[in-house]
């Protein structure tokens, strides 16, 4: 089962703050930012997350809270419904914030629509697409950060998860790609965060050999345990760190696929 609080989450940072990762990564994302003024769009969900994405010279930044000066602020009503919001199911209401001028809803019914569809091209790529090495590089690459950072949000919200949690000592774990990307998974207290670079000093690491092996992995095509069995992906430190991280990893998919 999964839990609409924790998909909220999931969804405001591990799905909406990958859109500055897309920025980054991506020229046709990065052209639709270049093209406007700066601009913040607030999420206030009732019951649930609050953060605030803003929009500047090509790039996004999602930062937790609603920002007193954000253009326009999103107002929804439970956890359910931003979920619904997220999915397309739904429309919040927009209401005017500081400095408010209608290019600004322009900028949500039309760029933000266009931006959030492109991380969708990545997020749900198909075949065809993948067939392109850069695009399969971006996408991969793209799919580690969303599960990377669900991986925290279920580990702080959802019930099972944060039993696993709780088990996992505090310091650093790398999760990476040999040769591409690494991400940080930071266990204080029981409490997870991921940070989108690699640890200075992890006290564990989790390490795939390959985008191609990583990418099997995250479409569900290849077993974890056996290809841990077979050495394809590596584990060295603290093995408990790991144990207890792979537990929450699996109820990601669960998640992601809700």
């Amino acid at each position: 089962m999964t839990d609409q609080k924790t998909m909220a989450y999931i969804n405001m940072y591990a799905i909406l703050g990958t859109l500055e990762n897309l920025c980054a990564l991506d020229p046709e994302a990065r052209a639709l930012m270049t093209n406007t003024s700066p601009v913040s769009l607030a999420f206030d969900v009732k019951g649930g997350p609050k953060a605030t994405l803003a929009f500047s010279n090509g790039r996004v930044r999602l930062d937790p809270g609603v920002s007193p000066k954000a253009n326009v602020r999103l107002a929804v009503s439970s956890c359910e419904k931003f979920n619904q919001v997220v999915a397309g199911l739904a429309t919040p209401i927009p209401v005017p914030g500081h400095k408010f001028r209608p290019s600004h809803l322009n900028f949500l019914l039309k760029d933000f629509d266009a931006l959030t569809k492109r991380l969708e091209t990545y997020l749900r790529a198909s075949e065809e697409d993948l067939a392109c090495p850069v695009f399969f590089a971006r996408s991969t690459e793209l799919m580690l950060y969303v599960i990377s950072v669900a991986l925290s949000q279920i580990g702080d919200y959802d019930e099972i998860g944060k039993f696993s949690a709780k088990l996992i000592p505090d310091g650093d774990i790398l999760m990476s790609i040999k040769g591409g990307p690494g991400i940080t998974i930071r266990a204080r207290g029981g409490v997870l965060s991921t940070v989108k670079q690699r640890p200075e000093t992890p006290r564990a690491i989790m390490e795939f050999e390959s985008l191609e092996l990583a990418r099997a992995l995250f479409d569900g095509k290849v077993n974890a345990l056996a290809c841990i069995g077979e050495g394809r992906i590596a584990m060295h430190g603290m093995v408990n760190m790991i144990d207890n991280l792979n537990r929450i990893l699996d109820r990601v998919a669960l998640y992601l696929a809700a």
